[in-house]
């Protein structure tokens, strides 16, 4: 039968596997890199790694004439500094210039710091942060496409679009914008195999207008050979 002590110590462990669970499937619906099992893992060893941090303090064993003195999260303190390994390796720079996972990486942090703080015996502050996380990236970003600024409730669009002619390049930029589509940067770049020209827009759009629209819209302009849209 457990003691009170072995029981503590295993609620805690479930208690942070729940929370880590909550963590995880919110990437999971996501299609993040970290998914439910990625998230456990990081939420329960924090955890552990807690608990044996701050137990090993207390029934360290000491000479008399040797006064040994542990902190007891030292160990939980380089959990922080270790998960940083995990966090730069879901971000990602693209071709573009791009760099996606910041959230994702963020959220590495956040379970580990759930754990940690489930592990020094924290329950209500741990619930409550996953909570805010929770609101913070779901419920949040989508009430300030609601009610927030209009460059809020756009979104970034990279159009890849092979044009034949030369002299088209100006006209077809102006088409572009003239749909709705506002150009942040132009790259042209002249494709010598077949005499073509890439033209490579950073855009921003309505997130509610669909990208095939997008991909319609301008595959029917005069002199365009072909499309790529990168969200």
């Amino acid at each position: 039968m457990l003691n009170f002590i072995d029981s503590e110590l295993l609620i805690k462990l479930v208690v942070s596997a729940l929370l880590g669970l909550v963590i995880g499937l919110e990437r999971e619906l996501k299609s993040k890199p970290l998914g439910l099992k990625t998230s456990l893992v990081i939420s329960i060893i924090s955890c552990l790694l807690t608990i044996v941090s701050i137990e090993s303090a207390y029934i360290l064993p000491g000479r008399e004439d040797i006064m040994i003195r542990m902190d007891p999260l030292r160990l939980a303190a380089q959990i922080v500094s270790g998960i940083g390994f995990l966090g730069a390796g879901v971000i990602l720079r693209r071709g573009n210039d791009h760099i996606s996972g910041l959230t994702t990486a963020a959220m590495v942090w956040g379970a580990a710091g759930i754990g940690i703080a489930v592990g020094a015996g924290f329950y209500v502050e741990a619930v409550t942060g996953v909570v805010l996380l929770i609101i913070s990236v779901e419920l949040i970003p989508f009430a300030l496409v609601k009610i927030g600024p209009k460059s809020l409730s756009k979104r970034d669009l990279i159009l890849k679009i092979t044009v034949s002619s030369q002299e088209s390049l100006e006209k077809i930029i102006e088409k572009v914008q003239k749909e709705k589509i506002s150009v942040t940067h132009i790259r042209i770049k002249d494709i010598k195999d077949n005499s073509m020209h890439m033209l490579e827009l950073k855009t921003k759009v309505s997130s509610k207008r669909p990208v095939t629209d997008i991909y319609y819209t301008i595959s029917k302009m005069k002199d365009v050979y072909a499309i790529e849209i990168v969200s």
